[in-house]
């Protein structure tokens, strides 16, 4: 978990999309697309961090477990509700990623608490994740770039707002979430076949 500054800067005010806003999947695509490497020739780990035991923390693991039944082609993904990652197993989890993948780029997932008017924002951004910072915990940093969904108030007995938090938004959230990932990889796709060279029609130009 991790907690937002109590004030927004205005760049981070653009980074911010709520999870029910007209558009809101377009545009966390868009800001996912833009914060990975052009061209992308580094393997995508998309790190989704939490767990299905705590209503509220488990944005992470619904996301990855929605992104796994999706038809990604170059994002890879980790941490579901079937096999989340955790306090426990994070620093495992992220170096047998490092070692199943050469030098990939990590987008981590996670909930947050913040300001009662930051509920349902979901911010994407440059720069790690640090879980556990919400419910004062030490934890690996993790990312090359993040996405945080604010599911509840901070400032009081976090464990126990994380446990109250209603499911019904962060179902919603983790849809938005999945969603606008989906389809930042579709828009990779597609930029990337159009870049390809187009194939020859010469019948001279096999010899």
């Amino acid at each position: 978990m991790s907690i937002p500054s109590i004030f927004y800067s205005s760049k981070e005010e653009r980074d911010r999309v709520f999870y029910d806003e007209q558009g809101a999947v377009s545009s966390i695509a868009w800001r996912v697309a833009s914060l990975l490497p052009d061209p992308l020739a580094q393997p995508v780990a998309i790190v989704c961090i939490g767990t299905d035991r705590s209503t509220g923390d488990s944005l992470g693991p619904l996301v990855g477990t929605m992104l796994k039944e999706k038809p990604l082609a170059r994002f890879h993904v980790y941490g579901t509700l079937e096999e989340p990652i955790h306090a426990v197993n994070l620093e495992e989890k992220v170096e047998a990623i490092r070692l199943i993948h050469n030098d990939p780029f990590m987008i981590a997932v996670d909930a947050c608490l913040g300001r009662l008017k930051s509920v349902g924002a979901i911010t994407i951004a440059k720069g790690p994740v640090r879980p556990g910072a919400g419910v004062n915990k030490q934890l690996l940093p993790v990312g090359d770039a993040h996405i945080t969904g604010v599911v509840n108030v901070s400032g009081f007995m976090e464990f126990f707002v994380l446990q109250n938090t209603r499911l019904h938004l962060v179902m919603n959230m983790a849809k938005t979430i999945a969603n606008g990932i989906y389809e930042a990889e579709r828009f990779i796709l597609r930029k990337e076949r159009l870049a390809a060279p187009p194939l020859s029609t010469d019948r001279h130009s096999l010899w």
